[in-house]
């Protein structure tokens, strides 16, 4: 696969992010400007009316805070996503964003769990495996990149902290786990060096035994050689 194709910029890398970061400040300015209050609609465990929040969860916040600390690193992520894996982005995203919300409303507490911070660990938890697993040397530098920047975001999945929803945060982690195992073939991969075959790599079999060339006696190389003498005779003197 040509490199340079594949790490190509478009505006997908841009749009969509920033499209998805506008989008989570539009429905928090929705609700504060006209009252609302969207927790309702997000995940409710076990619950079929709860059910739809495995749509919605990743667009509703509880305060400015936490808006803010989920869209920072959402927008980077996503951005490396759109850059790093573009042909598997989307499918990330949006499938990914389901089985996190799915899993989240299986595991978690009966409470109602919202936020884009399952996105956010889904994000962080692809990008940083499907580079190891891939071994390309751009892709684990991302990840290293990303680790670095996030590392510490790997103890809130755990239940550390007093109403944070670290189901969904490990929902988040364990589907883009999968996710890079899936695609571990899509894409960029460490390239394994092929040596060409050369007329010398014919003259031994797969053990490494020398192979005695065939001679067909009808088309041998055998060359005749046939040598004519022409000489004048020498005229007698008169």
């Amino acid at each position: 696969m040509n490199e340079q194709n594949e790490f190509k910029i478009s505006n997908d890398v841009f749009t969509i992010p920033i499209l998805f970061v506008f989008i989570i400040w539009f429905v928090y300015w929705v609700e504060i400007k006209f009252g609302f209050n969207f927790n309702k609609f997000g995940v409710l465990p076990r619950s079929i009316s709860g059910l739809k929040g495995v749509l919605f969860t990743h667009f509703i916040h509880s305060d400015t805070k936490h808006l803010f600390n989920n869209s920072v690193p959402l927008l980077v992520l996503l951005m490396s996503l759109m850059y790093f894996y573009r042909k598997v982005a989307l499918k990330v995203l949006m499938i990914g964003g389901i089985v996190t919300g799915l899993l989240t409303w299986m595991i978690g507490r009966e409470s109602y769990h919202i936020g884009a911070s399952g996105i956010v660990y889904l994000l962080f938890s692809f990008v940083f495996f499907s580079g190891i697993i891939k071994r390309h040397y751009r892709l684990v530098a991302m990840s290293l990149v990303t680790i670095f920047l996030y590392g510490s975001m790997i103890w809130y999945v755990f239940p550390i902290k007093e109403g944070m929803s670290w189901e969904g945060h490990l929902a988040g982690f364990i589907t883009g786990i999968v996710m890079a195992i899936v695609y571990r073939k899509v894409g960029l991969v460490k390239e394994k060096y092929m040596f060409s075959k050369t007329e010398f790599d014919d003259m031994f079999d797969e053990d490494g035994n020398y192979i005695e060339p065939k001679i067909d006696e009808e088309t041998s190389d055998e060359v005749n050689f046939r040598v004519n003498y022409i000489y004048k005779e020498k005229k007698e003197e008169e």
